[in-house]
């Protein structure tokens, strides 16, 4: 990811000012402020602002007065409970902008978590940058023959490179009849004054989806963290898992206390069905087990054993 000499300078002037504020401030956030965090080829993740830190979830849990006077062990007891038994309210009193670059075939991907503000670059009214996504190699995989919406194998050698070729090719020569058809650069300079270009909202539906768009992206704690329990899992499709991983990263700076019991209670843990939990009983108990007798179909009885790391 290149900045260019103006997006730099911005960035610098954003950094460099300073404000007085009586509101709670986290250091360890302040540090990255404004700084874009890369992300595949050309995108990035960048906080730019931020209200609340752990205390305003115990605050909130407890209608207390300004901090209270609890240990930092008691608030993290108390947060782990929360994260815990799912108590989300307390997390919505904090929230998080960020400015984000992504390709728009993810960004459309992103955009079904309805619980953001979202204000997109538009390309109505803006060039869109020459940009574009192009996988590395070791993302090439073929079609998985066991999950409709996962990848499978990778594409080796000849293949590969082919299919690299053509996402080079294809993404170039509709970019290059984008600007065309506007007659106009980047700048919005006009490139032929002869001849009159084609309206932004029409010349736009001619760019590939690996094209990249903006846009800033605000959201409270709570549903931040369900976006990430999804989109930084290892199921999830590796464009937008690397995105939550970056976003995982500023978390972890902003509310580290939350950010331990999410990766505790959430990531890192498990939920069980009525019947599975019935499977893990019976095991504890050293009595014999099978799918068959478990009432749980072939798919979840897979599940249960990966997760309890047991022969299916």
């Amino acid at each position: 990811m290149e900045l260019t000499p103006q997006q730099k300078q911005e960035i610098e002037e954003a950094r460099a000012a300073k404000s007085e504020t009586r509101r709670a401030t986290v250091p360890a956030l302040e540090e990255i402020l404004y700084e874009p965090i890369p992300v595949l080829d050309h995108g990035f993740v960048r906080a730019i602002d931020y209200m609340g830190d752990d205390a305003a979830i115990v605050q909130a849990a407890r209608v207390s007065y300004g901090k209270g006077t609890k240990k930092v062990s008691d608030d993290a007891g108390l947060i782990n409970y929360l994260l815990r038994h799912r108590h989300t309210t307390p997390f919505e009193m904090c929230e998080i902008k960020y400015h984000i670059k992504v390709p728009i075939f993810i960004a459309r991907q992103w955009i079904r978590h309805r619980t953001a503000n979202v204000n997109e670059y538009s390309a109505r009214y803006s060039v869109l940058d020459r940009e574009f996504y192009i996988p590395d190699a070791s993302q090439l995989a073929m079609q998985s023959t066991q999950n409709h919406q996962g990848r499978g194998e990778l594409l080796e050698g000849e293949e590969a490179q082919r299919v690299l070729d053509i996402l080079k090719e294809d993404a170039t020569r509709n970019y290059d009849h984008y600007v065309e058809m506007l007659n106009e650069d980047q700048n919005g300079d006009v490139i032929d004054e002869d001849r009159s270009g084609l309206a932004r909202e029409l010349a736009r539906m001619n760019l590939t989806l690996n094209a990249y768009t903006q846009w800033y992206w605000k959201i409270d704690l709570h549903n931040l963290l369900h976006f990430l329990s999804l989109r930084a899992d290892a199921h999830a499709q590796y464009e937008i898992r690397v995105y939550a991983d970056a976003m995982l990263e500023t978390v972890k700076r902003w509310v580290p206390i939350a950010h331990k019991a999410f990766m505790q209670y959430r990531v890192g843990g498990v939920g069980l069905s009525a019947a599975a939990l019935d499977i893990v009983k019976k095991m504890l108990a050293g009595e014999p087990v099978s799918q068959e007798d478990s009432g749980m179909s072939k798919r979840e009885w897979r599940e249960l054993m990966a997760t309890l790391e047991q022969d299916g």
